[in-house]
């Protein structure tokens, strides 16, 4: 009964742990087709570059031994005709290669008991090649994508070789008789070297960042809360999504909400974005206090801030100043600006306080009135490149006077005009300007996302994106971005 309860409560525990994420990436077999075409490409340029190491043998000819050594290999053509790519469920991904074929060309030397030493080039033809790989796909202790080689199959149907050079009768019969060797050693190093390449690409993977700085206040955390989830489909990856102030690693004081993508497969990518990524936005962005703002005479660039300005809004203010003096702003959310994402908009409120200064001779501030104020505004989503771009409009504006030196209570609904027309004019281009280097959503080098659409919903929104690569002539052919 004990070993039951026990059971029991490890399976409620590890139920717990499952922690929900606050954004989800899919790949759809659209969007694995077009990663297998350009691997490819990249595979070819790769290919040519390649350098192999010399290796030497011995054939023996009635009573003579030749000893001899290739030298120099390199790979001058490649072809890959056929090539596929399909989600293995539960495991990864599988990639095949059919019909490829390669020309590699070598320098040859040989000796033999009583003969002279002869040396020449060498061409291998390779046809008929066939490779298929499972590639697994995992999360690993740190919360970054982990590959390793499951299971690797080659087979060449031809290996012809011609050796140029050196005495005609010697290389006659040795190109015969070295076909062989050169069909066992490149059948056999082909999983060994595929096996290298997928363990380089997991090691760049453990130094991806999963922790990117957006801005002088805020980063945001990329790694993965669970192993990628494996359909035929499709594949899942869930990302933790939260933002943290700068140097504040704490959690919100909230959990994210389960949330599902479409069982869509039109696009190469959908991007879900949960409100729990939203709110641990705003949230960060408030403790980091970028939602305090002062506006100046210098910042407010839009309209001319005095207290002449006044003289349409509030006349007590402007006729106490005979000379229109310079006026200072002081703007600070109280309480972390709140979310609402429906169906068709989402909102952010931001509630706050404001203190209105004027700037006398020798800059000392004299108060002139402070207040509360709730600021709802419009939400705009937009993308660019590969960044979410966060824009603000103010829709909707309530201000109720703390103290007045001047006493216009009265004309509370001049003072909120006044507020409104300076949030629209300066606070809010202020705050845009802050939000507008953007959330990224990918972190793929010479990568763009074409016709990204979005979609709200109650509680998260949908990107569905195609992606489109180009490479700078001559740049690096690594595709994760190191900014």
């Amino acid at each position: 009964m004990l070993k039951a309860w026990y059971s029991f409560l490890l399976c409620w525990l590890s139920l717990q742990l499952e922690a929900n994420p606050g954004l989800k990436v899919r790949i759809t077999q659209k969007g694995l087709d077009y990663g297998r075409r350009i691997g490819m490409e990249l595979l070819k340029q790769e290919v040519l570059k390649e350098t192999f190491p010399s290796w030497s043998g011995q054939e023996s000819f009635s009573i003579v031994k030749v000893n001899y050594v290739i030298s120099r290999l390199r790979i001058n053509a490649v072809d890959f005709p056929e090539s596929s790519a399909s989600f293995i469920p539960g495991t990864g991904i599988s990639l095949s290669v059919a019909h490829a074929s390669a020309t590699i060309s070598a320098d040859w030397k040989m000796n033999a008991w009583l003969l002279s030493k002869d040396q020449g080039g060498i061409t291998v033809s390779v046809s008929g090649l066939f490779i298929a790989v499972i590639i697994k796909v995992s999360r690993d202790s740190t919360g970054r994508l982990s590959m390793l080689l499951h299971n690797c199959q080659t087979s060449i149907n031809s290996v012809k070789v011609k050796l140029s050079g050196g005495s005609s009768w010697i290389y006659s019969f040795l190109s015969g008789s070295i076909e062989k060797p050169v069909h066992t050693k490149l059948n056999k190093n082909l999983c060994l070297n595929i096996k290298y390449k997928i363990q380089m690409m997991d090691a760049h993977l453990r130094k991806h960042k999963v922790l990117s700085q957006i801005d002088a206040f805020v980063q945001i955390d990329y790694s993965l809360v669970s192993s990628p989830a494996v359909f035929k489909s499709h594949m899942n990856l869930d990302l933790k999504g939260t933002v943290y102030p700068l140097g504040n690693h704490t959690d919100p004081p909230f959990v994210p909400a389960p949330f599902a993508l479409p069982n869509k497969d039109d696009s190469m990518l959908y991007l879900g974005i949960s409100s729990y990524f939203l709110k641990s936005a705003s949230l960060a962005y408030y403790k980091a206090g970028a939602f305090n703002i002062t506006m100046s005479k210098e910042l407010a660039t839009t309209f001319n801030l005095n207290t002449a300005l006044f003289k349409d809004f509030v006349p007590e203010i402007a006729l106490s100043y005979l000379t229109a003096c310079p006026m200072l702003l002081k703007l600070m959310a109280t309480s972390p600006p709140v979310i609402s994402l429906n169906a068709d908009r989402c909102i952010l409120q931001i509630t706050g306080c404001v203190e209105v200064f004027a700037v006398l001779p020798y800059s000392t501030t004299q108060y002139i009135f402070a207040g509360n104020l709730t600021a709802s505004t419009r939400v705009y989503l937009t993308i660019t490149k590969q960044k979410l771009i966060i824009s603000l409009l103010l829709k909707r504006l309530q201000f109720s006077l703390l103290h007045s030196i001047l006493g216009f209570s009265e004309q509370m609904s001049l003072a909120e005009n006044f507020l409104s027309y300076a949030l629209q004019s300066a606070v809010i281009p202020e705050i845009n300007d802050k939000l507008g280097k953007g959330f990224p959503l990918l972190n793929l080098a010479h990568t763009t996302l074409t016709g990204p659409v979005i979609k709200m919903n109650p509680g998260h929104l949908v990107i569905a994106t195609d992606v489109d690569y180009k490479r700078k002539e001559g740049g690096d052919e690594d595709l994760h971005s190191h900014s």
